[in-house]
């Protein structure tokens, strides 16, 4: 997987050398990067970026790529092509481009819903000059204090506390002091951390296949087994929750995970709004758009089996935008089940790709507002992960088998942020005002009654189910944060469902397809491609590559090479006009 990134960068070379060879500067050269300007506060003049709602009249002329979703995958995928002379068009459902990106403002209060916080955006890191290219450097990232996460596992008196600090060396020091019995476990781990880092980035073809997969398909309680009785370690070592117990979840995922923050974590100055704000700039600057109330309806597919554009609904009518090249960002299920016309839906070569995956968990999130600073309220910027007991694996079996009723009272884990306390900005844009994220794991099979029911008219029985999860998640929380019960003056509440609605989220999985044993499984990885069966329609973003914010922009990156190299591999051949390329 990694070794693809590295192909992409080698794309970026040699298309930075076609274009000096042809007389033009490279569009992805640093002169491309700027200082960055100035933040933009004025909310009015943001939203003509971010919240442009669509209209046939604001289509790009001769469209070369057309990419359903305006996630970080959809727009990073957008914004490569774009530099690399492309007219690209983003096309997003909901009222806001950004997808688990877009941050919302309720009552003077500001939320993120998925990026919390990032790590590797480090000065010259592949991801910080990813992230310099797409927004031609006008991303700026706060780094996050050193103490950036606690992990407490138990409750009441049996409650423990444990520290986790970034830095190349401090991270495992800290943990050998907290776990002065267990040197050999940690240094075992950390040493895996440090080789497989190094082998998937500086190891040659050879040597990276046979031990990079055989990690990759080991579960990590198997592993960490071999390392360790120490059950409170073992959660560190898979703290990182994605939604699939450590039992049947890659170490290699999970080490990469631990490793993606020893350099240091992140959160983006002026919030989480800024990436699409910025990325969305850099696709109009090479003539492209993003529009949002775009949702698209059907992939268009001709009698040749290949993608042309797409229907878009607006009101009434259904319009045809038409482009060579087709990009979907809405997840391999939701393309493939619902967008494809039904007569390719059944074909099996796109039946095979679909049973290669499988449905993600749902994502449960409360947002909750409060008045005053974060001083008076003892906010930090360090996350919680919260957990009843040490044995996740169990914990988590347990709970998702668990019927409709019993859930609300038996979460067995959760996640608390508070964006507020990260960005820096935050006390200027809504000084006096606090906010807090909680995120845990559901079925989406507990929500599945309402699932016909339209969104905030979903009924009483609907909200008092979700309140009974909220007021669960909250009260769990003001155990870490006691100050906050008297504070609090706005909630809302996020369930599968509603993860569906403003983010397309397939069973309103946020990570969309299960990051199991099976998906890591090196013939998974070999056929789980950004290519698809259908010529012309490709996959990028989260189901390419791994969760999260940094696993959805590799994602974009992979899919923007692969579109690259196919139209080169078309010209060559003679079945494309070198037009779309130059």
């Amino acid at each position: 997987m990694w070794l693809l990134v590295l192909l992409l960068w080698l794309v970026m070379w040699v298309g930075g050398t076609y274009w000096y060879l042809f007389g033009k500067k490279s569009p992805f050269s640093l002169e491309s990067v700027r200082p960055p300007a100035p933040r933009e506060f004025d909310q009015k003049k943001r939203d003509k970026v971010i919240k442009q709602g669509f209209s046939i009249d604001k289509v790009p002329q001769d469209l070369d790529v057309i990419v359903i979703g305006s996630g970080i995958g959809g727009l990073t995928a957008g914004a490569t092509l774009a530099k690399a002379g492309k007219k690209v068009l983003v096309l997003e459902q909901h009222d806001q481009a950004g997808g688990c990106c877009h941050t919302y403002i309720e009552k003077g209060f500001e939320f993120d819903v998925g990026l919390h916080y990032i790590g590797q955006v480090h000065e010259n890191s592949l991801l910080r000059i990813a992230f310099d290219q797409i927004t031609e450097g006008q991303l700026e990232f706060q780094e996050l204090n050193q103490h950036f996460d606690t992990i407490q596992i138990g409750t009441g008196s049996e409650k423990r506390d444990y520290t986790i600090l970034s830095g190349k060396t401090e991270m495992k020091a800290h943990l050998l002091k907290q776990f002065p019995n267990d040197t050999k476990a940690i240094e075992t781990f950390f040493n895996l951390m440090k080789w497989v880092s190094l082998l998937l980035l500086k190891s040659g073809i050879a040597d990276l296949v046979s031990p990079v997969f055989k990690l990759s398909g080991t579960g990590a309680t198997k592993l960490v087994n071999t390392l360790t009785s120490n059950k409170d370690l073992q959660v560190i070592f898979s703290y990182l929750f994605y939604g699939v117990p450590p039992k049947d979840s890659s170490i290699l995922i999970n080490a990469l995970l631990v490793h993606h923050y020893k350099r240091g974590a992140y959160y983006p100055k002026g919030g989480a709004s800024e990436i699409a704000f910025h990325i969305i700039r850099t696709i109009q600057k090479y003539g492209g758009n993003c529009l949002v109330r775009a949702p698209v309806s059907q992939i268009l597919v001709n009698d040749q089996g290949a993608a042309y554009g797409v229907k878009v609904r607006k009101g009434q009518e259904e319009l045809e935008v038409h482009a060579p090249v087709v990009v979907s960002n809405c997840g391999i299920f939701t393309t493939f089940q619902k967008l494809l016309p039904p007569e390719i839906q059944v074909k099996d070569n796109v039946q095979e790709r679909l049973n290669m995956m499988k449905h993600g968990r749902g994502s449960f999130l409360v947002f909750s507002g409060f008045e005053g600073t974060e001083e008076e309220l003892g906010l930090v910027s360090t996350n919680f992960w919260l957990f009843k007991n040490n044995d996740m694996d169990k914990s988590m079996d347990d709970y998702f088998a668990l019927g409709k009723d019993e859930a609300p009272d038996n979460i067995p884990m959760m996640f608390i942020t508070v964006p507020s306390s990260k960005d820096p900005e935050s006390k200027l844009r809504h000084p006096g005002k606090c906010c807090m994220t909680i995120l845990t794991m559901v079925k989406y099979e507990w929500f599945e009654e309402w699932k016909d029911t339209s969104v905030r008219k979903r009924g009483d029985e609907y909200y008092d189910y979700k309140m009974k999860f909220a007021k669960n998640l909250f009260d769990w929380a003001c155990t870490v944060f006691p100050n906050i019960k008297d504070k609090l003056v706005f909630q809302d509440v996020a369930t599968p469902l509603t993860n569906m609605h403003y983010l397309g989220a397939q069973r309103g999985a946020m990570y969309s397809a299960e990051h199991n044993l099976e998906r890591f499984q090196a013939e998974a990885v070999a056929r789980n491609r950004s290519s698809t069966p259908i010529k012309n329609l490709y996959i990028s973003g989260q189901d390419v590559f791994s969760c999260g914010i940094a696993g959805a922009l590799h994602g974009g990156l992979l899919c923007a090479s692969t579109v690259v190299i196919c139209i080169r591999a078309k010209i060559k051949r003679g079945n494309e006009t070198s037009d779309f390329l130059h």
